[in-house]
């Protein structure tokens, strides 16, 4: 047995919602707010604020937070021109870390640089420890042109998609050259969540335009071919398209999978967050919207769930008390 924690951000008008929030759980159902729901870690680099946030615990017991470096409520109207368009060409080419032994103290938070200035925003980062070459994988969403020029958003084209990149590290100081992990032809695609499970990664994708629908698609290789998933195509198709993001997914104790996906289909943001669904069997893939089942202190927004020991829980708890 052991318990749960989900490192994510709050979708909130004002910086200090994009900014490091825990949630724990004991069962990986019933989440509980962490610290009176305020944030445990802040950035003071970069745009001063971080989304999309992913946590891995290293093989030596070392936890690393890799998150998004950027900040709608700081900037969006102001440097980034009120464009998603112009974030997704001029946005930040680093990712912002911090690093902890015990999850209660934190280094002082970086950038670290994933892609060059021929690139566009790194964004949404992802982290899966490769076994068979013993080290980190980190892949992102990034904008790369076609003909190889400098991406900007004065010499944008239709011809400008989003993709999924990847570097290698075992440090997660210096880390490999940017490499292409997935494109969909004519489409942008963001937010590769991956899982590795019994010989099978997993991988969860949305696609950024046309019908914003989220895939799930089953390899036996972190970079080789993967097929998709007719059981999981047939439970999205029951949603509404185009308001699910940031797919993350954990696995139960009972080794069932929870998938989580971001709703963001509304103005009212007290309404967004995370709704999940579950899944008995990873090979088949059918993941069920389970909301019943689970309830959560406010809306979680886009991060991932790691597993921690319960005595880790109870020292997150009176560490950061509400």
């Amino acid at each position: 047995m052991g318990s749960y924690l989900f490192v994510h951000f709050k979708e909130k008008s004002t910086p200090d919602g994009e900014q490091i929030y825990f949630g724990l759980s004991q069962n990986g159902f019933e989440w509980e707010q962490v610290n009176d729901g305020k944030p445990i870690l802040e950035t003071h680099v970069g745009d001063f604020g971080v989304r999309d946030h992913a946590i891995t615990r290293t093989k030596e017991g070392k936890y690393i937070i890799l998150a998004t470096d950027l900040s709608l409520a700081n900037h969006f109207n102001g440097k980034y021109k009120g464009s998603w368009e112009y974030i997704t060409h001029e946005g930040s080419k680093s990712l912002v870390k911090w690093e902890s032994d015990d999850l209660l103290h934190w280094s002082r938070e970086e950038l670290v640089q994933v892609v060059d200035e021929s690139y566009g925003c790194a964004w949404a980062p992802d982290i899966i420890y490769d076994e068979q070459n013993d080290d980190y994988i980190v892949h992102w969403s990034s904008l790369k042109k076609p003909d190889g020029t400098v991406c900007s958003y004065d010499n944008r084209s239709s011809e400008d998609l989003l993709a999924i990149y990847y570097a290698r590290t075992k440090d997660f100081k210096t880390f490999s050259k940017a490499k292409l992990l997935t494109s969909m032809p004519g489409r942008s695609i963001i937010d590769s969540n991956i899982v590795y499970d019994n010989g099978y990664f997993y991988r969860f994708i949305k696609e950024n335009d046309g019908q914003g629908h989220i895939y799930m698609e089953k390899g036996t290789s972190f970079d080789g071919e993967f097929e998709r998933m007719p059981l999981f195509d047939a439970e999205m198709s029951k949603l509404q398209s185009g308001v699910y993001e940031a797919p993350t997914a954990y696995k139960l104790d009972d080794g069932r999978w929870c998938l989580m996906l971001d709703f963001y289909g509304t103005r009212i943001k007290e309404e967004q967050g995370y709704v999940p669904f579950v899944c008995e069997d990873i090979t088949k893939g059918q993941f069920i919207r389970s909301d019943e089942k689970f309830s959560f202190p406010y809306g979680f927004k886009h991060g991932t769930v790691i597993r921690i020991s319960d005595e880790k829980y109870k020292e997150i708890k009176e560490f950061f008390p509400n």
